[in-house]
């Protein structure tokens, strides 16, 4: 039985998904200092050019080659400039289901670019690869990542109560962590018939482990809760 992915590029209309290279250094190193991957991952912070330089030259691609699962740079298509990324992790060969994950650049949100790339990856795993479940997870209140999920067709099965961290600002500036539920979505390869087109819409991430998530925010783009008041405003 196969328990590893090709290595392969994904192209769409607008984007190419391929292996990272050390090219992407430095966009990965500005893309994983963004508030808001800051505030949704467990990604190290601040996020130096080493820890991009190992993931980009051997952990991503260890992935892979391990059976977890597999790393995609998204890049667009005309510029070759990086987008983001799509991580298939925690993959079940035996039963043929994986976890998805994403990050989009902050300069690329709001051009559809999360669902157009995960949406990619969903048809090639579910289609081509014979996979027959991809899951993700978002943070109870990342309506973004949400309605993501919800354009490329995924259905949302329950609540995983208490089961991840997330990081809000303090008002002196500092991070702390705080719990938070997540949302289990699950895509199986009858629900691709009923996926919208994504076109016109994007959010900042979905659950990943490293590093995945996008966090709502206020009107000045800075982090936000659910109700829309900025990460580490006093609560009454």
């Amino acid at each position: 039985m196969t328990t590893t992915f090709p290595d392969v590029t994904i192209s769409t209309d607008r984007l190419v998904l391929r292996p990272f290279e050390e090219e992407d250094v430095t966009a990965l190193t500005e893309m994983m200092n963004d508030e808001h991957v800051t505030a949704w991952t467990g990604a190290p912070h601040p996020y130096t050019r080493a820890h991009a330089r190992h993931w980009a030259t051997r952990g991503a691609h260890e992935e892979r080659t391990a059976g977890r699962g597999i790393v995609f740079a998204v890049t667009e298509f005309l510029t070759q400039r990086l987008v983001g990324t799509v991580h298939l992790r925690n993959t079940d060969w035996r039963t043929r289901s994986t976890e998805a994950g994403y990050i989009t650049a902050p300069w690329a949100r709001g051009e559809g670019y999360a669902s157009e790339s995960v949406l990619a990856v969903a048809r090639w795993l579910l289609r081509d690869q014979g996979f027959e479940r991809l899951e993700l997870r978002t943070a109870a209140d990342n309506t973004a990542s949400q309605q993501v999920a919800q354009k490329i067709g995924c259905i949302s099965e329950g609540v995983l109560r208490n089961a991840w961290m997330v990081r809000v600002q303090t008002a002196d500036g500092r991070w702390t962590d705080t719990r938070t539920d997540l949302i289990v979505w699950s895509l199986v390869p009858e629900d691709l018939d009923e996926a919208a087109d994504y076109e016109g819409y994007d959010g900042y991430g979905g659950f990943e482990d490293e590093y995945s998530y996008g966090r709502p925010a206020d009107a000045n783009g800075r982090p936000a809760d659910a109700n829309g008041r900025p990460v580490g405003a006093e609560r009454n």
